[in-house]
């Protein structure tokens, strides 16, 4: 298989560190001409990319150039956050990324989005889903994603590859503090009572037991997990939105998402050491699902997880890198992830979604 990555820094956001970076990958993947080509650009390209996405396309000798902007990039040797930088997967011989029209056999569909691009229409149409949602300034250029070489107008993207096999899966990386507790009431995006308790009451209770202490909950780092019924969550299939505040007056907690009574819930913590642990068991998983060695990568993870979370080291690069030594991956660190949870593609927070692929075959 000819596949190969490489990323490229510079001082400014010029379309040569894009044209570069396709050079290097190409060469070192042995191939004079890429039968489809993955670019990822730091968000200084954000406003005007179609020069680097020109220069990637030249460089690559096929107009088969499909990618994002995002805050960070990164590919198995280095990542990068805060500077300009090209980061790019070439595909030669029989591996392609193709276009949704000719998906017959229903593969699974690489998406890149910009947030506000994002409705239920598109996102579950039927295709099963893996990627993320592209992280630039803004989120709302005119050029975060795109496909043949050009910025794409509807800003989202979707493709699947051609001769391979694969298999995905997203970490969570939460640290559940309760067990499954049924949510009894509700009113819109606030959750009222969980089990007969006032929601904020609930998850006090349970920040206070896992702290050992009286300081206040730190809402930007828990989440809530649910789903229809509690062995999904016990299992990890679980759904997760993010704690936007809490009311003292009434007890109640304001979701990200909307929950309905009946539903189950519990409260998780973002926790790195948790994190570092679930990615591995993740990858573990998604290797033995793929049934054979990958050929090749892709990683999409949260802006809040990463080296910020892990204190400015890539813990989860380093599984990968450990786990698969030289494997070309490539990713970036965005808005949201999307994976499918029993069958229904999903936008999850702070989580990562890892995607291993094989050639057919062998």
């Amino acid at each position: 298989m000819k596949v190969a990555t490489s990323i490229v820094l510079g001082n400014h956001a010029t379309p040569e560190l894009a044209g570069e970076a396709v050079r290097q990958a190409m060469h070192k993947a042995g191939i004079q001409v890429a039968n489809s080509v993955l670019l990822l650009l730091t968000s200084e390209f954000a406003s005007n990319p179609q020069p680097a996405i020109k220069a990637a396309a030249k460089a690559a000798n096929s107009l088969q150039v499909i990618g994002c902007s995002a805050t960070g990039i990164f590919t198995e040797e280095d990542w990068v956050l805060d500077a300009p930088a090209a980061a790019v997967m070439v595909f030669g011989e029989e591996v392609s990324l193709q276009l949704p029209s000719v998906n017959h056999e229903l593969q699974p569909l690489l998406t890149l989005t910009a947030p506000n691009a994002i409705n239920s229409t598109w996102l579950n149409n039927g295709n099963q889903r893996y990627g993320g949602v592209s992280g630039d300034a803004i989120g709302q250029g005119p050029f975060s994603v795109w496909k043949n070489a050009k910025g794409e107008v509807s800003g989202y993207v979707e493709a699947f590859f051609t001769g391979v096999t694969m298999a995905s899966q997203a970490s969570h990386g939460l640290r559940l503090l309760t067990t499954p507790q049924q949510v009894e009431q509700t009113s819109h995006y606030d959750v009222l009572k969980i089990d007969h308790v006032e929601a904020l009451s609930s998850l006090q209770k349970a920040w206070k037991y896992h702290s050992k202490s009286d300081d206040p909950v730190p809402l930007h780092l828990i989440m809530a997990t649910y789903a229809d019924d509690a062995a999904s969550i016990n299992n990890g299939q679980y759904n997760l939105t993010t704690v936007i505040s809490h009311d003292d007056d009434n007890g109640s907690i304001t979701l990200a998402h909307i929950l309905k009574p009946g539903q189950y819930l519990s409260w998780g913590l973002r926790d790195k050491e948790t994190a570092a642990a679930d990615f591995m068991l993740t990858t573990q998983k998604v290797a033995a699902t793929l049934g054979k060695r990958p050929d090749f990568g892709l990683l999409f993870s949260c802006l809040g997880r990463g080296p910020y979370f892990y204190g400015g080291i890539e813990r989860d690069l380093k599984v990968l890198k450990q786990t698969f030594p030289e494997m070309p991956l490539l990713g970036f660190y965005g808005n949201g992830e999307i994976t499918s949870i029993q069958g229904i593609n999903q936008l999850l927070p702070s989580s990562a979604v890892l995607s291993l692929f094989a050639t057919k075959g062998a």
